[in-house]
């Protein structure tokens, strides 16, 4: 399927690796020039060529945190005027509530909503004006399915979503749709580091728990960063123009609601 994306340009955050990564390489694909923001440098650098060199594209590495108004402005040098946002930034660690501190919650509304919606105003105005926008948040399903140790996530999260389920409604007509993806567990660098901190807090081998969370998802497997780059990838095609302000859940079918 011809995705209508040829010429287009995208800001996709975390773009170095990941489901932001594969956010990437699916737009790619579809002859969009990018402009990757990330912290790591190296990783970016090759995420860039690698990019460049498999699907022939424009890509712009942008070295910098998405959570400072220093990154954002970088990225928007960068790319002043993309038809396509892709938000992503790293979740908090797991955790007890009782430890996080004041600090924390704010380090976690900064990253996991405030982040987005300073990039969503930067660039939405301009997309309507050009008759075609799509952002796409990468969100989590702790959004429906709350988790105890990911209290950070479920709110700030949450937060985000709440916020995007007015913009949507005020957007589409113009052309700019703006819709969240919440992934279940997927095979991930960030997956892995999640399931270490579950060991430090319950004394269970990461074997052991990584293997149990395979085995209790309706699908028997971890989903893979490849099937959120192409949910993302149609999200922002010119056939899901009718799709806004939705919350979709790419994962396995874990979650256990009828709605």
């Amino acid at each position: 399927m011809d995705l209508g994306l040829q010429g287009r340009s995208a800001i996709v955050c975390g773009g170095s690796r990941g489901m932001g990564r594969a956010a990437a390489e699916f737009l790619a694909a579809e002859g969009v020039a990018l402009t990757i923001l990330a912290r790591n440098p190296r990783t970016l650098e090759a995420a860039a060529a690698e990019i460049r060199d498999r699907f022939g594209v424009t890509v712009v590495a942008v070295a910098g945190d998405v959570t400072t108004e220093a990154g954002r402005a970088a990225a928007l040098r960068a790319c002043p005027a993309p038809d396509i946002l892709i938000n992503n930034a790293d979740g908090m660690a797991p955790g007890d509530f009782r430890d996080w501190t004041r600090a924390d919650w704010i380090a976690a509304i900064d990253s996991m909503m405030l982040a987005p919606i300073e990039l969503i105003k930067a660039t939405v105005d301009g997309m309507m004006a050009r008759g075609f926008g799509r952002v796409v948040n990468i969100v989590s399903r702790s959004v429906k399915i709350p988790q105890a140790e990911m209290g950070l996530s479920n709110g700030a999260r949450s937060g985000l979503v709440g916020f995007v389920a007015g913009l949507a409604r005020q957007t589409v007509a113009r052309g700019v749709t703006i819709n969240n993806i919440l992934p279940g567990i997927i095979a991930t660098d960030a997956q892995k580091h999640h399931v270490a901190k579950l060991t430090e807090m319950t004394g269970r081998s990461f074997d052991e728990i990584w293997a149990e969370r395979g085995r209790e998802n309706p699908a028997g497997r971890y989903g893979e960063a490849s099937e959120i780059g192409a949910t993302i990838a149609f999200l922002c095609s010119a056939h899901a123009g009718f799709i806004t302000g939705q919350s979709i859940l790419v994962d396995g079918g874990q979650y256990p609601g009828t709605y």
